[in-house]
């Protein structure tokens, strides 16, 4: 949490804002300005640049933005909207306007919330006499942009700021790549362009804030962070291990497919702590995946009914439905009913839920941007620690068992992840590997805006400084001439050279789920007496009478209608674990790797730990000297050849395919990758060569590489425009690929 700092010490800071914030100000009984706070308006009152506002969560980075703001569009006239909010959330929205709407009221300033939940008389009135503030989705912005482009240039064009919140989320990923390409596209409808604001809690590099918020000056935007003042940090790492032959580590309390009673599996031991250490207080736990979510949140709400108590733990995850996640978010936030919510990362961003007493995740984690953005839940009030547990699940380990689940690399992994926390790392974000599917999906969106453009105006719009600005000329009129092919026709080009939406193009834009860049599957709709719970996987086996853990409860299926994609669903007291869509787990970066090594050559044991974890973390010591790995690389397990390489999880992935390209068949995990049917006899030649090779073409990697495409539109990417954008953003991971070769040994 920033430093406060008094009103009357803040330089005139507070004297500088309009006499009605102020007023506003005095009347909600502040004493002070945060220290970032009085930077800001600083910043922003006597600047005429850009601005990216970085600090801790609840450090009031949203007045830090606003005050100022508010201060200098408060006399504005004419129309169209003079300042714009970006989220990623729509709750995150709503949150906003109530922090936002009582100071606009006494502005007289309109504020207005803009996404498919918010009231369509207000967005209605807002169009029609467009001013003041709104806060919109990106979603939202591509909906007016290509369907109402008349009034999304009356409402947009004379924007003089543009505030986006939560930055570090867009940083990578088609999300982000889709809004900076709608920023671009704003500008470029504006005589003057909007001043930018950027909002983060997070950021592992902070120039790459800078180069997204404005890429054709990154070096003019004003970079203010606030001075560290972090609560006291307690927290502890526990180990629990699985039973012997387990099937699956997420079976629901009580499930068996036979007469015998199931195994008691470490998530029963796990949620026997949570239960007993977190009622009776508002807590947070991220089980990382919708089905561990799911099966903690039915096992605590079992023991809460076996001991005949209300039940205080609810899950909350993307697939419920938006009023179950909205009840629990108010529920926490009124504070008044001890709450913990079982969550994924749906709590991860800046939702206003109210200072939580501690976060627990279960499972070790691996990325420290994550991690700290859900510790900042936590010690948000002044005096209070930060509280973090992490409970890690080992397998059980016994003279067959593998060399891999001998090291114990979940427990080391955390330890390892606590390690860089508190030396304050935090992951540079990672290049977006759905560049052109992103891009694709804009050129069709101009193309509905304008009504058709030509080749060369869409080019400078969309592409140079800016998220598109690796695909050059050539590229782009390769990717035009692919998406006009017979086979894609998704644009097509009239005898004047105007490029126009062809029968595919116009499907796609016209369908409702054109508007979101990121990839939404089919899902069948779950109903309990009329009443909407919230959607499952279509992938998920359904019929009469089968039984499924969903929201924190069990249900029985009355009825499947196919057609509509509906489960008529009655609470049961049996019932499985859904089996949710694959979750892909997150990167590791290669500091953490490096630390991990550490960790294993380290001789000291954190106080952090309790006993069993300890114990754990021996295990996977005493494995790591016994196999000599702080000197050996190459490690034979029967007929398998481990190599561990220490690096994070791209640059692993890239070193294994070029093991491919020289033959070998190679399976990844965390450590490095494993070789079947090989031995080191037979790798330190293949090494060697490679380790030799003074420049392996990235091209060639690429072209071997069978997934290079990935996004919404992955399928219209062309293959050789594929392999090009794969070479280009893992060109360095190729060229560390033959730096690893030479130390393996």
């Amino acid at each position: 949490m920033s430093s406060p700092v008094s009103v009357s010490a803040t330089e005139g800071a507070f004297d500088r804002l309009h006499p009605k914030i102020r007023r506003w100000i005095r009347d909600q009984g502040w004493d002070e300005l945060r220290e970032i706070q009085a930077r800001s308006i600083g910043t922003i009152l006597d600047g005429a640049g850009d601005v990216v506002i970085a600090a801790a969560t609840a450090a009031g980075k949203t007045e830090a933005a606003f005050l100022p703001i508010l201060t200098l569009i408060a006399e504005r006239k004419g129309g169209g909207f003079s300042a714009i909010y970006v989220s990623p959330l729509k709750a995150l929205i709503n949150d906003q306007f109530r922090r936002l709407d009582e100071l606009c009221e006494a502005m007289e300033i309109p504020v207005v919330k803009w996404h498919g939940d918010a009231s369509q008389a207000e967005k209605r009135k807002a169009i029609a006499k467009p001013s003041g503030v709104a806060l919109i989705t990106p979603e939202s912005i591509e909906a007016m942009l290509t369907r109402r482009p008349g009034d999304a240039h009356r409402l947009f064009a004379s924007a003089d700021f543009i505030v986006v919140d939560e930055l570090h989320a867009f940083l990578q990923g088609p999300r982000g790549l889709h809004v900076a390409s709608l920023l671009k596209r704003i500008d470029a409808m504006a005589q003057k362009p909007a001043r930018r604001v950027g909002l983060s809690a997070t950021i592992g590099d902070l120039t790459q804030a800078t180069a997204w918020l404005r890429p054709s000056a990154p070096q003019n935007v004003d970079l203010l962070v606030a001075k560290a003042d972090s609560p006291e940090l307690r927290l502890q790492i526990r180990g629990y291990v699985e039973p012997p032959d387990l099937d699956d580590p997420d079976h629901a309390e009580g499930a068996s497919q036979d007469a015998q009673p199931p195994k008691r599996i470490a998530l029963d031991a796990i949620c026997d702590h949570l239960f007993s250490t977190l009622r009776g207080t508002n807590n947070l736990v991220f089980g990382g995946s919708r089905r561990t979510v799911e099966s903690a949140a039915d096992r605590l709400r079992r023991r809460s009914e076996k001991a005949g108590v209300s039940n205080e733990f609810y899950p909350h995850h993307g697939s419920l439905s938006k009023v179950l996640r909205e009840d629990l978010e108010i529920r926490l936030k009124d504070g008044s009913l001890p709450t913990t919510a079982v969550c994924t990362s749906t709590l991860e961003l800046g939702v206003d839920i109210g200072s939580v007493k501690s976060v627990a995740q279960v499972g070790a984690p691996r990325s420290l941007s994550s991690l700290r953005q859900r510790l900042g839940r936590t010690g948000r009030r002044r005096g209070t620690p930060s509280i973090l547990r992490v409970y890690v699940r080992e397998p059980y380990v016994d003279v067959e068992s593998g060399i891999l689940d001998q090291l114990r690399p979940n427990t080391i992994r955390s330890v390892a992840v606590v390690r860089l926390l508190l030396a304050g790392f935090v992951e540079p974000a990672a290049p977006s590997p759905e560049t052109t599917s992103t891009l694709i999906h804009q050129v069709l969106s101009v193309i509905a805006e304008r009504g058709g453009i030509r080749p060369k105006p869409l080019f400078d719009l969309l592409c140079g400084p800016g998220p598109f600005n690796s695909i050059d000329t050539a590229d782009f009129a390769q990717l035009l001439r692919h998406l006009g092919s017979g086979e894609v026709r998704m644009i097509e080009q009239a005898p004047d050279g105007v490029l126009m939406l062809g029968s595919e193009g116009e499907k796609i834009v016209q369908s409702r789920d054109f508007f979101a860049v990121f990839e939404s599957s089919e899902e069948w709709r779950l109903t309990a007496a009329g009443r909407t719970l919230g959607t499952l996987p279509i992938s998920f086996p359904v019929h009469k009478d089968s039984l499924v853990v969903f929201a924190g409860q069990r249900w029985i299926v009355l009825d499947v209608d196919e057609a509509g994609k509906v489960l008529s669903v009655a609470p049961h007291p049996g019932g499985m674990v859904p089996r949710f869509e694959p979750s892909h787990g997150e990167a590791a970066h290669d500091r953490l790797l490096a630390e991990m090594r550490a960790v294993y050559l380290d001789n000291g044991v954190p106080e952090y730990l309790d006993k069993a974890a300890q114990e754990l973390l021996a295990e996977g010591r005493d494995s790591f000297r016994a196999l000599d790995l702080d000197r050996r690389s190459l490690i034979q397990e029967e007929r398998d050849l481990h190599l561990f390489v220490w690096r994070g999880s791209q640059t692993t992935a890239v070193f294994s395919a070029v093991l491919g390209m020289a033959g070998l068949e190679c399976g990844v995990h965390d450590l490095g990758v494993t070789v079947p049917e090989t031995t080191p006899a037979q790798m330190v030649p293949i090494l060697e060569k490679l380790g030799c090779m003074s420049a392996l073409d990235p091209m060639d990697v690429a072209a071997f590489v069978k997934n290079v495409r990935s996004g919404k539109f992955q399928d219209f990417v062309p293959e050789a425009l594929a392999q090009k954008q794969w070479a280009l953003q893992n060109g360095q991971f190729v060229g560390t690929a033959t730096a690893i070769a030479k130390t393996l040994r």
